[in-house]
């Protein structure tokens, strides 16, 4: 069967897979969604045997059905090699009653390099089959940790341009020297004055710019998207949630057809969306607990039906989830609509208009599947901290949010099934919010000395993302104001 793709925000146009991945996003502005999410076919005690490489072989091939089996296994093996410190690449660690899922094994000791490691495979794999000739310009903002990883991934591949925007000051000092120092003739890295809304806002405004379109085709550029609207970033995080099942049931954690829960820390919602795929393509998902911050724009949605981002923006210590506006929400807001692109459509020009949008009671009741909750800095803190002298066990901010999350929905509701909490991010990442949580006097510590302390409290190496750049050379030093973007990448661009 040949699965093809629609925009959000408009059901007339399909595309193939590949076509999808490459455009990144819609020509309305809209998401690109599969006309329908396929099922597995094979069951969970086959998967349970399965390598990871062979279970994302599983899962992709039912969305990216355009691409040969020789393509995708080629992008897989390729993505999921020793660039990852563990051969199993998504390993699971039981803490106290809950599994977490760690996702920070890659080169970029985060989540991002799950998707990221393969996308850039898919997407010059994608450019062959359809026969393009312009190079490829990646355009993408990103709130820490998804800048790092793309650059990673694209960082001196034939045939395609990194640009890179993040929000001055609104990420770690790790998350920014990991960005700062990328080697590769092909990457820039742009600071903006501005928080990560307005440098995500500003990439979806280049992307629908049609004069800015042409005179980028002029110069032989086209672009795409390394950012979760990208459908390419979305189908690879499925993989871990069948993964992660398949594991519970091969190490006796779990009886075949039990039910699980999963929480995900949860920003640009494409993390969480990826479980709900993961749900209906067979997987046994009770719940799906979405996890935020005191930026609680997505928990406040789950309890009202009301998406509201006019409130203020708080600079956590959770910064990838220091999001406003959800972009992968509205995958989720056009299913529930009954997949009307027109009803979802409309809801997105009262978000971009007026910052806030209700969606229907029939809709409401439509995300039975999801419950929202979330966790003050206090709470998250305490997370981190009650946690390690408890077991020794060290997480990241990210993390710590997911697991106050999934104890407190525990204890509130008295759902006692097993819970994955998706683990997103070294603690190495955030390393000063880390060691200050678990003790205050390491809050005036320098970062980089914490480092050999946290090695030492943990028992965990160093990862080699964090040696890098211990002394590396910083290599991009632009920046600019969030309203002279298209400035700044014609300038890279030389157009």
């Amino acid at each position: 069967m040949n699965l093809l793709y629609k925009s959000t925000r408009n059901s007339d146009k399909t595309v193939t897979a590949s076509e999808a991945i490459l455009k990144g996003l819609a020509d309305d502005g809209g998401l690109f969604v599969p006309e329908s999410i396929p099922r597995l076919d094979v069951t969970m005690d086959e998967l349970k045997n399965m390598t990871y490489q062979e279970t994302a072989y599983a899962v992709m091939k039912q969305f990216l059905t355009d691409f040969t089996e020789e393509e995708l296994k080629h992008c897989i093996d390729s993505a999921y090699d020793s660039k990852f410190d563990t051969e199993v690449i998504a390993p699971l660690v039981k803490v106290e009653d809950t599994y977490h899922l760690e996702l920070f094994h890659g080169a970029t000791i985060a989540f991002k390099d799950m998707a990221l490691s393969i996308l850039p495979h898919l997407l010059t794999t994608a450019a062959k089959k359809n026969h393009v000739t312009n190079d490829i310009v990646i355009l993408t903002a990103t709130s820490g940790d998804t800048g790092k990883a793309a650059l990673a991934g694209f960082a001196d591949v034939p045939g395609t341009r990194i640009i890179v925007f993040y929000p001055k000051g609104g990420v770690s000092r790790v998350q920014e020297l990991q960005m700062v120092t990328q080697k590769g003739d092909n990457t820039s890295v742009v600071a903006i004055h501005g928080n990560f809304d307005n440098a995500q806002s500003g990439v979806k405004a280049l992307f629908e710019d049609k004069e800015l379109e042409k005179e980028l085709a002029g110069a032989g550029y086209q672009f795409s998207s390394a950012n979760s609207i990208n459908i390419g970033r979305l189908v690879p995080q499925v993989v871990y949630y069948v993964y992660a099942y398949a594991k519970l049931l091969e190490n006796e954690e779990i009886t075949s057809g039990e039910e699980i829960n999963v929480t995900v820390p949860t920003g640009n919602f494409g993390n969480i969306l990826a479980a709900y795929y993961a749900k209906q393509m067979g997987v046994p998902i009770a719940k799906l607990i979405c996890a935020s911050n005191e930026n609680k724009v997505l928990f406040d949605f789950f309890r009202t039906g009301v998406y509201d981002k006019n409130r203020e923006f708080i600079l956590t210590s959770s910064p990838s989830m220091d999001i406003l506006i959800s972009s992968n929400l509205e995958r989720l807001i056009y299913t529930i609509a009954g997949r009307d692109a027109q009803k979802n459509a409309e809801l997105m020009a009262q978000l971009r208009e007026k910052g806030t949008y209700e969606i229907t009671p029939e809709m409401k009741e439509r995300l039975g599947d999801f419950v929202g909750g979330y966790a003050t800095e206090e709470e998250t803190a305490a997370t981190i901290r009650t946690t390690y002298e408890k077991t020794g066990y060290v997480m990241d901010t990210h993390t710590a949010v997911a697991a106050y999350v999934c104890a407190q929905y525990r204890k509130d509701s008295g759902d006692d099934k097993k819970c994955l909490v998706a683990s997103t991010a070294s603690p190495y990442k955030f390393i000063h919010s880390v060691m200050s949580a678990i003790d205050v006097k390491y809050a005036d510590v320098d970062e980089f000395e914490l480092i050999d302390e946290l090695s030492r409290i943990s028992g965990t190496e160093i990862p080699n993302a964090i040696e890098e750049i211990r002394n590396a050379d910083i290599r991009h030093t632009r920046e600019c104001e969030a309203g002279d973007m298209k400035a700044a990448v014609k300038e890279i661009l030389g157009v």
